[in-house]
């Protein structure tokens, strides 16, 4: 097993990885032999959820590792990191100086893979039908600031915004922004199912079991033109029931690739040298993981509760009890790697005190212990979810101020009970739509936000977020992200845990690996390629 770890620069405020791929280097083509990917996220079409590849409703990041692959976007984000660059656009930009009007010119010859041509009208359908359709996932938040979009011709496309915002090329890059046939996809409801269509690198076959996608094989699209170099004829990704199974597939040669979710405990593993012919990159990451709260439940509805809460958890314990060096306190819901971040969880509580937490609660008047059922999802993020929550159960518990029980749910029914309010306390993580400091803050604290929370702040809705999406340059931005950031410090609406490391563990046949991953944790599996062993 060689271990390589990435070393990723920070250009402005964002990552760049530098080229350290395995295997050969050459960027070969895999030939007639599928490139096999293993990963941990389930996709199923539940009552609740039935369209979970629709652009218009997909808002995680298992499903967004399909649609990158086979629905294209206006803009891409560079392999190395760095501002969005034109994808199925020839050119993009802003054409006015307030930052409120912004130009596309689409590339010739732009087909879907049905043969439909890609046109400014489709464009313009993809984009309204996710806006009307407002799927109970929250991912049509990405497109809020557009009013109208006008099409001049067949190949010019133009987003006229309510307000300025300089994030915008970047939501123009994430599925929800993905171009759609209108002949495939209905306006005013999502496709439900496993079929995709798009004009993207791939065309996409399901492998289906019940209401379940088992697998998904990505076959080279003859017909793409775009900005992608595609260095393979054909992927699969196979999803396996845990990472303990995806690992020993790994192992016996089953599958090339390995992402998401390795355990803490494979990782080590890997670390350590016991994989053959096996090897594993590490970098950093942007995943971050959270408590989130219904300021509207009666028992964490005064904010001294959810201040006692933060003031007990001990994120450095819990971070080396479960995750060790795979992972990082985090004090903001900004990581600490991006332009923005303010450590203001830490300046507020500091270090963790059980007396500091009595004593806001006494002031409050709240009886204690505080009852609380923490909720998590036992399939999403990893094997050791249950362990991290039983670590935070024993910090509060052990406080004498809570009095916490756990509930772990499986992930399709999860997000559904977590839509509907039924939760008090809960845990998510985010992996971000684009790699600013504002894809952190505003789908958590904006009127339409995508965990529906009650919680409403008329300075970060009405004034902050604006003024910060007025400001090209993101440096410039700093002041009104870090009153953002004090303000749920003070408010605690969510609660922030940790950040973590990505990780791609793979054959050492496969090359492109360093650009498996780009910096908000999506698959790009055009990347890939195949070398020789050893």
């Amino acid at each position: 097993m060689n271990r390589k770890t990435l070393v990723l620069p920070a250009v402005a405020g964002l990552l760049a990885p530098v080229l350290a791929a395995c295997g050969s280097t050459d960027g070969s083509s895999s030939g007639g032999k599928a490139i096999v990917v293993g990963t941990t996220d389930r996709f199923t079409a539940t009552k609740d959820a039935p369209a979970p590849l629709d652009p218009a409703y997909a808002y995680d990041v298992g499903s967004w590792n399909i649609l990158r692959q086979t629905v294209q976007t206006l803009m891409t984000l560079p392999k190395g990191g760095g501002q969005p660059v034109p994808e199925a656009a020839q050119s993009c930009g802003f054409t006015d100086s307030g930052n409120e009007r912004f130009a596309c010119k689409l590339r010739d010859g732009l087909t879907f893979a049905g043969g439909d041509a890609v046109t400014a009208n489709a464009v313009k359908y993809s984009i309204d039908r996710a806006r009307a359709i407002q799927a109970d996932s929250g991912v049509a938040a990405l497109l809020s600031t557009i009013d109208t979009v006008e099409t001049q011709g067949d190949k010019e496309v133009v987003f006229h915004l309510k307000t300025a915002d300089a994030t915008f090329p970047y939501k123009l890059s994430t599925p929800v922004a993905g171009i759609v046939d209108p002949a495939d996809y209905p306006k005013d409801k999502l496709r439900e199912g496993f079929t995709v269509d798009g004009s993207g690198p791939y065309t996409l076959k399901a492998e289906t079991s019940g209401d379940s996608m088992t697998k998904a094989v990505f076959t080279k699209n003859p017909d793409y033109k775009g900005s992608l170099t595609v260095n393979n004829d054909k992927v699969e990704l196979d999803s396996f029931d845990s990472a303990d199974a995806m690992g020993a597939a790994l192992e016996k040669g089953d599958i090339d690739l390995m992402s998401r979710t390795m355990s803490p405990d494979q990782v080590r593993k890997l670390q350590g040298g016991s994989g053959k012919n096996i090897d594993l990159l590490d970098m950093p990451g942007l995943e971050i993981r959270y408590l989130a709260f219904n300021t509207d439940a009666p028992s964490v509805k005064d904010k001294a509760v959810r201040q006692a809460v933060a003031q007990v958890v001990d994120r450095s314990a819990l971070v080396s009890q479960v995750y060790g060096t795979q992972a990082e306190a985090l004090y903001s819901l900004v990581p600490a790697t991006v332009t923005g971040h303010s450590n203001s969880f830490f300046n507020k509580y500091g270090e963790p005190s059980a007396t500091k937490a009595k004593s806001l609660l006494a002031k409050a008047g709240i009886s204690t212990p505080v009852k609380l059922t923490l909720h998590y999802t036992t399939d999403h993020y990893g094997a050791v979810t249950k362990r991290e929550f039983e670590v935070l159960q024993q910090q509060l518990n052990s406080s004498g101020l809570f009095d916490v029980q756990l509930q772990g749910t499986p992930w399709e029914a999860f997000v559904p009970a977590e839509r509907k309010g039924a939760y008090d306390v809960w845990g998510m993580g985010w992996f971000p739509d684009f790699p600013d400091a504002d894809n952190y803050l505003a789908p958590f604290l904006d009127k339409d936000n995508f965990l529906k929370s009650p919680y409403r702040n008329s300075e970060i809705i009405n004034h902050l977020i604006p003024q910060s999406r007025r400001e090209a340059d993101r440096l410039a931005a700093g002041r009104s992200l870090t009153d953002i950031q004090d303000i749920v410090a003070d408010d605690v609406p969510v609660l922030p845990l940790w950040q973590g490391k990505q990780y791609v563990a793979a054959r050492d046949d496969i090359t492109g690996t360093a650009y498996a991953l780009n910096n908000t944790s999506t698959l790009q599996l055009w990347e890939l390629g195949r070398g020789v062993s050893g």
